[in-house]
């Protein structure tokens, strides 16, 4: 889910679709939307010699897209071994169930209440499948339940909403924490610094190339976008509703209510860090 408001254009992108790694491959699920732009992206990763893949975010319960991505996989002459979930909103996740009849495959997810079959996700682990590695990523920020998945060999990351390929994404107060993403932020800056990491394979939106820029757009775009609530806040606007209508008034309405979660994501840290008064409700 985007954020309204962000800036086009930043690091050099690929395309929607296709191979976009030598071990990924991205299947366009039909749901485009102002909030999930081009669709939803379910990934396929699977060693190059390998024959069994695994299937990232199957997506909304779409039962043409589910049965496209189960016939991409077995063009390549494998199977649907294992089922990861990046987090558990609708349009990441609400296929799983069926995706996973379709298959038979276990469903793994950091929330319990996702998972099918008995093993769940940790942070740092490293997942292996037919020779394939996936390093368990913690993401938190977007949703509580957000992971990214390190694909080693291809110095690239699965970031689910936590960096998207267009745009930014939303904190999806309250379920969301500003702070927590911010955190995310950083540990993901960190793979590109430490790890070698290059390559963004996101959950909306176009492969991005240069994931250090990414990171880094992202981080300053967070901090202005405080420094304007803080602004709002400091001219007397108390509410979420007012904050927007200040911050995003060249922004079209029909995404307001979006940029909402966000602006109460925002309220509710710079109240918690004592760089605004405590006021009431963020709503």
């Amino acid at each position: 889910m985007t954020e309204p408001g962000a800036l086009p254009g930043r690091p050099r992108t690929g395309t929607i679709g296709g191979p976009a790694t030598e071990r990924a491959t991205c299947v366009l699920a039909p749901n485009p939307s102002p909030m999930t732009l081009d669709g939803t992206n379910t990934w396929i990763l699977a060693e190059p010699d390998g024959r069994t893949a695994v299937v990232v975010d199957p997506g909304p319960l779409h039962e043409e897209h589910l049965r496209n991505v189960v016939a991409a996989v077995e063009r390549t002459g494998r199977r649907v071994g294992l089922t990861l979930l990046t987090h558990g909103h609708p349009d990441h996740a609400e296929g799983a169930g069926r995706f996973a009849e379709l298959t038979g495959s276990a469903v793994r997810a950091l929330d319990p209440e996702l998972r099918l079959g008995s093993e769940g996700l940790s942070a740092g682990q490293v997942l292996t499948v037919d020779g394939l590695e996936l390093r368990v990523v913690p993401t938190p920020g977007h949703t509580a339940d957000s992971l990214s998945f390190q694909v080693m060999a291809d110095r690239a990351v699965l970031t689910g909403d936590t960096v998207l390929g267009r745009g930014t994404t939303m904190v999806s107060h309250p379920e969301g924490d500003l702070g927590d993403y911010l955190d995310s932020l950083r540990r993901l800056r960190s793979l590109t610094a430490d790890d070698g990491v290059h390559t963004v394979l996101p959950g909306h939106g176009p492969v991005l190339e240069d994931a250090q820029s990414a990171v880094d757009y992202y981080l300053v775009h967070r901090a202005k976008r405080l420094a304007q609530v803080e602004t709002a806040v400091e001219a007397g606007l108390v509410t979420a509703e007012e904050v927007v209508a200040r911050v995003y008034a060249d922004v079209d309405r029909v995404l307001w209510p979006a940029a909402e979660q966000s602006v109460r994501a925002q309220l509710a840290y710079l109240r918690a860090h004592g760089l605004i008064p405590d006021g009431p409700p963020a709503g």
